[in-house]
């Protein structure tokens, strides 16, 4: 199998070591060195279909990296787009994931990431790709992103956890999710969108049974915000 590991630092690369004929599939453009014993190929992984919809509904691109070892082991070092820490998890039978837009770094062959629908109020509060969704399966190593640093979060049964939904990377699938305006119950759908503007926090995620959440630390939409409001200021 390939080794994955992470180089130190807040920022990381994610260094890929591939025996002869194995294969890893990475997001477009975040191959940042790699060994003449390897080759890299754009592929629609998964499919047409797939890799539309990853294009079009969850910020992912249409065609991936195919990285594979043709003429011997070799070494990659890829790096997302965004700074921050990365973190590997373990598919498998048993591990499955749901995935926030724009998380995807790299997989190794067997991993699945596929599109799926969602519920239809998640998909008009949330910003985890409208009616459609990334689900990853299968069985290998699964690398994701985020923005500054990564958290784990335990969920336990009877004990609710709430995520502004733009600081949640990854979650196990076999949570119950729901997506809403407002962290607070009973106050109808406009004393919810009140309370959102008030406290500052748009769409927040509660997820509750038993598994994991991964969450970063940044909210890349405010950075945004933040940056252009910067730009104006220094225009006027």
């Amino acid at each position: 199998m390939a080794q994955f590991t992470l180089t130190d630092g807040q920022d990381p690369f994610l260094h890929v070591h591939l025996n002869k004929n194995e294969i890893i599939y990475s997001e477009s453009n975040s191959m940042v060195m790699m060994d003449a014993t390897l080759d890299l190929e754009g592929k629609m992984q998964g499919g047409f279909f797939n890799s539309l919809m990853r294009r079009t509904a969850n910020d992912n691109s249409f065609f991936r990296q195919q990285i594979k070892a043709v003429r011997g082991d070799g070494d990659v070092l890829l790096s997302q787009r965004l700074p921050g820490s990365l973190h590997i998890l373990n598919v498998d039978n048993n591990n499955t994931y749901n995935l926030n837009d724009g998380v995807f770094l790299a997989c190794e062959e067997h991993v699945d990431t596929t599109v799926k629908s969602q519920g239809i109020g998640n998909s008009l509060f949330g910003s985890t790709g409208g009616f459609f969704i990334t689900r990853a399966s299968g069985y290998g190593k699964l690398v994701v992103g985020g923005f500054g640093d990564i958290f784990e979060i335990e969920v336990q049964p009877g004990n609710d956890i709430i995520i502004d939904n733009n600081h949640v990377v990854a979650w196990d699938e076999k949570l119950n999710y729901n997506i809403s305006i407002s962290t607070s119950k009973g106050k109808g759908f406009f004393g919810n969108l009140l309370n959102s503007q008030l406290s500052g926090e748009a769409m927040v995620t509660r997820f509750s049974g038993k598994g994991k959440v991964y969450i970063c630390s940044r909210n890349k939409l405010d950075f945004a915000a933040w940056v252009s409001s910067l730009i104006i200021k220094e225009k006027r």
